[in-house]
């Protein structure tokens, strides 16, 4: 019987100890020039001892102009190569894997750090804004910066495979620079760049195609991938089960599937617009997993191994999903700032499931409140799990405001 605790072989030929991944959440704790740090070495430690086969980082910018919030680590000529060759040695220290999330934040770069986001089009995000917290007007990109674009993933990828990570996951997901060229409401392009779903795509698979160009046939590149943007005009499922059919020729390792993005959040739970995607089924629902519908769908066209992070949290349910086939990786994500721990329990035996932090805090909440276990996780400290440590989300977005304020230094020279 094939279980999370089943090794899998990659098309790559590496080999990923469990079928458990401690999904990608953004930490925020880089320093001023966006370099990883001893918080990052403290908190991939300690997850790659908690027993997860796999770990992917929170996002890595390859532009530091574009950070997907401030505090992301970037690889873009800023140093710290050996703060981040630490990171990766403490995040795979216990024998499994750690991937690096590599993006690019597009028009979802937060205004504190720039005003003038670059995008496909110059359309603004629909998005409910928070003062000080929003979203600038964002500048249609020129062929050469969508070509540049497309080597510094390449770039970044060959520093993290040099650095001692072991794998990549290209963010195409949650309205985030490629994820934005393959929204039409976001890209509205005449050229070769915009108009077709081929066109849309060509950044994701020119992105694909450089990166692996970079980092050799036998290193792991994954794809994160929206299964829908959720919103009326956006990228569909459809759409989705086609990209997918052309991923197949791209060789990559594994793809996660996930939706939608900071205009419609259906990753964390949250509706903001009417959705174009029906709604999931109630037996799913019951089965935890937000996107396993969606994933149903692309199991029949995909001939990559299928990820789903978002909702689980019982073992039998993982352990029925990798049985039945539906998926070869489990992700999970707030679990693991919980109980940093939990992923060996569950492989063990000896915990049937995990905390489910949700049942305490709405998902207005959440976000601030996780950032901030982040932090202390960081420090060496244990998630304050006491009704006071629910009262978070001023003190978040002080060091949030002042981390912004200090990325609006100038840029290093390469």
């Amino acid at each position: 019987m094939t279980t999370i605790t089943t090794p899998l072989t990659l098309p790559c030929g590496t080999v990923l100890p469990n079928r458990l991944c401690k999904a990608a959440m953004t930490e925020g704790l880089a320093d001023e020039w966006n370099r990883a740090n001893r918080r990052h070495e403290i908190l991939y430690r300690r997850w790659s001892e908690g027993g997860a086969g796999l770990l992917l980082t929170g996002n890595v910018t390859v532009d530091r102009r574009h950070p997907e919030r401030p505090g992301n680590v970037a690889i873009d000529g800023n140093g710290g190569l050996e703060q981040l060759a630490a990171y990766a040695r403490a995040g795979k220290a216990a024998g499994n894997h750690i991937w690096i999330q590599l993006t690019h934040g597009g028009r979802q770069t937060p205004q504190l750090v720039n005003e003038r986001p670059l995008a496909p089009s110059a359309i603004r995000l629909r998005i409910p804004e928070i003062p000080g917290f929003g979203y600038g007007q964002p500048v249609a990109m020129t062929e050469a910066q969508i070509l540049d674009v497309v080597a510094r993933f390449a770039r970044a990828a060959m520093v993290a495979r040099d650095a001692g990570f072991t794998g990549v996951q290209i963010h195409a997901a949650h309205g985030y620079l490629i994820s934005s060229f393959l929204n039409p409401l976001a890209n509205q392009r005449q050229d070769a760049w915009g108009g077709s779903l081929r066109n849309r795509a060509r950044l994701l698979l020119e992105v694909i195609t450089a990166v692996r160009q970079a980092v050799g046939a036998d290193f792991p590149v994954a794809v994160k991938l929206n299964s829908s943007d959720f919103q009326k005009g956006g990228f569909t499922t459809a759409e989705c089960l086609e990209l997918v059919g052309w991923l197949n020729e791209t060789g990559i390792d594994l793809l996660e599937i996930s939706g939608g993005s900071h205009e419609q959040p259906k990753m964390v739970g949250l509706t903001f617009q009417e959705e174009e995607a029906p709604p999931v089924k109630e037996s799913t629902l019951k089965r935890e997993a937000y996107f396993l519908e969606y994933a149903a769908q692309v199991r029949p066209v995909a001939r990559m191994p299928l990820m789903v992070t978002g909702g689980f949290r019982t073992l039998a349910v993982m352990n029925a999903v990798i049985e039945a086939g539906e998926l070869d990786v489990v992700g999970i994500g707030r679990p693991l700032v919980v109980d940093p721990s939990i992923a060996g329990r569950l492989l063990a035996g000896t915990a049937q499931s995990a905390y489910a932090m949700e049942d305490r805090i709405h998902n207005v909440a959440a976000m601030p409140w996780f950032y901030m276990q982040l932090r202390r996780l960081g420090d060496g400290l244990d998630p304050d799990l006491s009704p006071a440590g629910l009262e978070t989300a001023g003190p978040h977005a002080a060091a949030e405001a002042a981390t912004a304020a200090a990325l609006r230094w100038e840029m290093p020279a390469a």
